[in-house]
């Protein structure tokens, strides 16, 4: 039988989520924890790969198995071998039509950015920082410009392995509360930083040392060099990709609502 997971993790301590020899990734840890639970060797896929220092609301994974378990068995039994900061949030028996990468319609990240003079202290890790003042109406003119299908490659890693840079952008929202920012990505995919270095560049805009045209200016360079710097990974969030109701999925973690 095939089974689907929603995990949550922090990542400040771990080196992404694909397998290292290392053996300290977010893979390697629920790899070993299912291992444990089922007494038989488990491979999993996820639905995008994480960075070091990136978390994790709702990653999704899949894998094949023989044992029969209870979605609530599934959850319980491998929570009690993982790690305190890496937890499975759901499970879902489904069928070997689906696949966590593939079935997806789309992937949404959100990153949270502290907007402070001083910086962070017990959100360290788990926020990014801007020590100025941000303009809210130059960031989402900036961000417009980037809505649709475009080539990305003025926001691609050098070491990106997608066959293609062209990706289209559904949605970015900005929010506000009080000193934190949250803004959401969703997208068909995303190329290897392709979101912190895009948050690099509304950070430029924000604080005010580019104008808002200059996003234009950088798309259509096709150039990382054009591009800010790559932004820190540390408030960036996988929320967890999108699939057709058919699939019976869910869509959102409590912790959904509970950042900034």
């Amino acid at each position: 039988m095939r089974v689907a997971l929603g995990v949550s993790y922090n990542g400040n301590t771990y080196q992404g989520w694909q397998s290292q020899p290392s053996g300290q990734t977010v893979q390697d840890k629920l790899e070993k924890a299912l291992g444990t639970f089922t007494a038989q060797k488990v491979s999993t896929l996820c639905a995008g790969r994480t960075d070091a220092g990136v978390h994790a609301l709702m990653q999704v994974v899949h894998f094949d198995t023989p044992c029969d378990r209870t979605p609530y068995a599934w959850v319980r039994g491998t929570n009690a071998n993982l790690p305190r900061d890496i937890a499975v949030q759901w499970a879902v028996p489904t069928t070997t039509e689906f696949h966590c990468r593939a079935s997806a319609t789309s992937r949404r990240y959100a990153y949270v950015l502290l907007e402070s003079p001083i910086r962070p202290s017990v959100e360290v890790g788990r926020v990014g920082w801007s020590f100025r003042e941000l303009d809210q109406a130059a960031m989402r003119e900036a961000a417009d410009i980037l809505l649709g299908e475009h080539d990305f490659t003025s926001f691609r890693a050098s070491q990106c392995q997608a066959l293609s840079p062209v990706k289209n952008l559904l949605r970015i929202d900005l929010h506000k509360r009080g000193a934190y920012w949250r803004i959401e990505f969703e997208a068909n995919a995303f190329l290897h930083h392709m979101i912190r270095n895009i948050m690099g560049c509304l950070v430029q805009v924000g604080q005010g040392n580019k104008p808002a045209s200059w996003m234009a200016e950088v798309l259509a360079a096709r150039d990382r060099r054009a591009a800010a710097p790559t932004f820190s990974p540390d408030g960036l969030y996988f929320l967890g990709p999108r699939y057709d109701a058919r699939w019976g999925m869910p869509e959102r973690t409590p912790a959904y609502d509970a950042l900034p």
